[in-house]
């Protein structure tokens, strides 16, 4: 993983409001962007959280967490979230804000650190597009998946857009559901109501 890009990651990279061609000078800044209550205005967390439609019993993984954004609001839906990320202060942060029910992961940048076969369905929100070695990766996550569990992606569409990076840095739509085929997983429900990311679930 290149060296600007990792902090990107390791931060959930998941609410660049004004264009981050380069990472924040420090977790604090990046924390405000992520919580920056504009944000919901796009994002629709609650819509998304909403379409997951997790069950009581559910364990959700959340990639790349960073403050636990969507980590907090999937507690209220699910038994046990993971908020997974590799930039410890933001993980606190996360853990501050948290119900009992969140689980900070401090991961690395190749490994989730998650338990083989620990997880219903794994969260991930403009992160992928930052991760390299991205076919060893899905392996990882695929262990940590139960029978009939899920991986769903949100990224931006590769295109210019009002938020998020720039095209060059995005995977398109089409990439991404070819290389979760290539790992062995099918695209089983597409999700068509965020204006600039597609959201796209996969299962075995």
């Amino acid at each position: 993983m290149k060296p600007v890009l990792a902090f990107v990651f390791a931060v959930g990279a998941c609410a660049q409001v004004e264009h981050q061609h380069h990472p924040p000078r420090d977790a604090a800044e990046y924390a405000r962007i992520l919580e920056d209550p504009a944000r919901d205005k796009w994002q629709k967390p609650h819509d998304v959280v909403m379409a997951l439609d997790l069950k009581r019993s559910d364990a959700v993984a959340d990639i790349g967490a960073g403050t636990g954004y969507f980590a907090r609001r999937f507690a209220n839906h699910a038994a046990k979230v993971y908020a997974v990320d590799i930039d410890e202060k933001l993980l606190k942060s996360a853990a501050e804000k948290a119900p009992k029910n969140v689980e900070t992961v401090l991961a690395t940048a190749d490994d989730p650190k998650l338990a083989p076969a620990s997880v219903d369905v794994i969260f991930i929100c403009d992160v992928l597009h930052h991760i390299e070695s991205r076919p060893a990766y899905y392996e990882k996550l695929k262990s940590a998946l139960k029978p009939g569990g899920r991986i769903v992606n949100i990224d931006f569409h590769h295109r210019q857009l009002p938020v998020g990076p720039p095209p060059a840095m995005k995977i398109p739509e089409d990439q991404v559901v070819k290389e979760f085929a290539q790992a062995g997983l099918k695209l089983i429900r597409r999700h068509d109501f965020l204006p600039y990311q597609y959201f796209l679930e996969f299962g075995r």
